[in-house]
Formats: structure tokens, C-alpha cells, sequence
């Protein structure tokens, strides 16, 4: 158990709550003057992640906040007593000032320099209160933390796939004349988005893109995709699989920490943006410039887009991998159920759940 003292890390919680204003004002400003905004707005709607959740600072598993009183009875914290936390290694020179002892510091044998014990100091010590994550909500998230570790682990193994061209965004209004984005026009018109989609293969990986094609896109995609199959097809240069990243960063909170979380959200404002511009949808108004997927330039320009986006997503799912395991190698034994394929299934199917899109 590492110790933040209250100024160290309220100022890391300010800190946090300044990177994500930068992030979300332009969302914060079109929700203010009550307008859509058809970018931005599908990190929170679809997510469904609000703003004040992500603004809400978190140390990550193992770290106990001193003073921090806002945290009581947030979710997955508990209140510590100050016997949970061995001065020696953790405690600041101050809290021991009014101690028997005459050095402000334990010895290492377990003695102060004027030989009191560590009990006999632990004893002495003023009543601290802290919080920190929750033993037993690790416990109860055992499942949702092996899911999540094995789908990074199986994604990350397998080759990047960079042929899909962003295609998804057309397949969902193929042959339609309902649009998900009725505030914009399509750039090509109904018949004009059509024609691409049927110039071109659909190949998209990640399920959660394909359940949203419409019914005569869905034969059009180059294998039938399915919640079962997931762990079996995502790989690591899907634009939604690495958008996803900061859903499943989010999922675990607050066992993670939050710099993880927001570089994983970075990264998913980032993705989207690209996946967006490549869309069929005109959105020169909303400031951004169309990656024209319908011609080879436009191809060769997502192309190169999405290999920099899965470079950067390939270091924060090894991170998020690896806080993963530290997670898991903490949780006793007797108390995780075991990973089997049927109850990691319900997993997916409870922890997968999004919005509209």
C-alpha cells in the first residue's frame, strides 16, 4: 500500500481534472447551447462514460488517499484505518512529530532510534483516515478484469489488418434512407454511398460495428460476426477495438488508474475523429476535412492514419494488459471463479453492452 498525503494528491487530482476540460469543451459547449454534436457526442452517448465520471480523478489499486472524504461511499472505495498502512514505508515525518519516539522514522529491524517498536509507534499514531480501492470490489470485478485481459491478449496477437478503410460507417446506411446522423448530409447522397460500398469488400472485425450494418450490408462483410466469435476476430489496428480501449480502461475503474484512462481516451477522441472523416457523412461544417475513402489517395490517406493510431494503441493495451495481471495475481484464489468460456461469455455480453451509435 503506497500513501498520498492530501496536498499530493489533490494536486494530481486538479491536474486531471485540467487535461480532461481540455479534452471535452467543445462537447461541453454544443451540450450547453443545447446542439448535437455528431463527432464528439458518441464518447459519452455510446460509452456512456459522463463527463463528471471522467473528471473524477483515481489513484489506481493500492494507493490510499489521505483526507479524502469525497470518496466515501464512491464506488469501489472503502475507509481505511491508519493500522492498514505500516508507517515505515509510507507515512510522512509529520504524522510522527508528536510520537514518543525521538527519530521521525522507523529503523528497518522494526525499531526506532530510541527503540520503540513499530507496534508500540503504529499505536501512537494519529487516527489518519484514508480511502483506496476496495479489496473485495477487486474481488467481485474478477471476472470483468480476466475478460478484459483476455481479449487485449488475444487482439494484440494477431497482425494488424489495414484494409477495412473504414467501411462500417457506410455499411450502416447502406440502401437505408434512415441516417444515424440526421443534423448532417452524406456527401455522396443515398445512391452515391451505395456505389462505394458495393465497388469495395467489407471486411470489418469488431462486432460491435457490424451489429449496427444494415440488413442487406450484413452479407456483404467478408465473415459473419457474432459476440461469441469476438475473442476470435478483433485485431490491433481496428479503429473501434482501439476506441474501445478506453471503454474497458473505464470498466475498471477505479482498480485503474486514471493517466491510463485518459490516454486511453485520448485515443479514442482521436480514432474517432478519423472514423468519422472517413464516413460518409459531410462534415465541413463541424470544421473537418473528409478522408475520401472512394478514391485511392483517400484510401492510402486512412491507411496511413490508422497504422499511427494502432502504433499508439498497441503501447496502452500493453499497459492496460498489464495492470490487468497485476489485478488478477492479487486476487486470492478462493475467491476468483475460474475463467471458463461460458461465464466469460456472459461477461462480454453484460460489459460489452453500448448505446446507439
Amino acid at each position: 500500500m503506497r500513501l498520498l498525503p492530501e496536498h499530493e494528491w489533490r494536486a494530481l487530482a486538479a491536474a486531471h481534472c485540467a487535461r480532461v476540460d481540455g479534452l471535452i469543451g467543445p462537447y461541453l459547449e454544443h451540450r450547453a447551447a443545447g446542439s448535437k454534436h455528431p463527432v464528439i457526442d458518441f464518447l459519452f452517448t455510446y460509452y456512456g462514460h459522463k463527463p463528471a465520471q471522467l473528471r473524477r480523478w483515481h489513484p489506481g489499486y493500492g494507493v490510499a488517499l489521505e483526507n479524502a472524504r469525497e470518496y466515501d461511499g464512491a464506488r469501489g472505495y472503502h475507509r481505511h484505518s491508519v493500522a492498514s498502512v505500516r508507517p515505515p514505508a509510507v507515512m510522512p515525518e509529520r504524522w510522527w512529530r508528536d510520537s514518543t519516539a525521538s527519530a521521525p522514522e522507523l529503523a528497518g529491524s522494526g525499531h526506532s532510534h530510541a527503540g520503540m517498536t513499530e507496534a508500540h509507534a503504529e499505536a501512537a499514531a494519529p487516527d489518519i483516515r484514508t480511502w483506496t480501492a476496495d479489496p473485495a470490489y477487486l474481488a467481485r470485478r474478477a471476472d470483468t478484469v480476466g475478460y478484459v485481459a483476455d481479449l487485449l491478449r488475444a487482439t494484440a496477437s494477431r497482425p494488424a489488418q489495414l484494409s477495412c478503410f473504414g467501411l462500417h460507417e457506410w455499411a450502416m446506411v447502406y440502401r437505408s434512407e434512415e441516417v444515424r446522423h440526421q443534423q448532417v448530409p452524406l456527401r455522396l447522397g443515398h445512391e452515391g454511398t451505395d456505389s462505394v460500398v458495393e465497388s469495395m469488400s467489407l471486411r470489418c472485425t469488431h462486432f460491435d460495428a457490424f451489429r449496427f450494418f444494415t440488413p442487406d450490408a450484413v452479407p456483404r462483410n467478408a465473415e459473419p460476426l457474432t459476440r461469441e466469435s469476438q475473442l476470435q476476430r478483433e485485431q490491433p489496428a481496428c479503429l473501434h477495438a482501439n476506441m474501445d480501449l478506453y471503454k474497458w480502461a473505464f470498466k475498471l475503474v477505479p482498480l485503474v488508474d486514471s493517466a491510463l484512462l485518459l490516454d486511453c481516451f485520448e485515443l479514442a477522441c482521436a480514432a474517432r475523429e478519423l472514423d468519422m472523416r472517413a464516413s460518409p457523412y459531410d462534415l465541413t461544417e463541424y470544421g473537418y476535412t473528409p478522408v475520401r475513402i472512394e478514391t485511392p489517395a483517400g484510401r492510402a490517406e486512412y491507411v496511413r492514419n490508422q497504422a499511427d493510431l494502432a502504433d499508439r494503441a498497441a503501447d496502452l493495451r500493453t499497459r492496460l494488459h498489464t495492470a490487468c495481471q497485476d489485478l488478477l495475481a492479487l486476487i486470492p484464489a478462493d475467491t476468483a471463479r475460474e475463467g471458463h468460456p461460458s461465464i466469460r461469455f456472459e461477461e462480454a455480453r453484460r460489459v460489452d453492452s453500448g448505446g446507439s451509435r
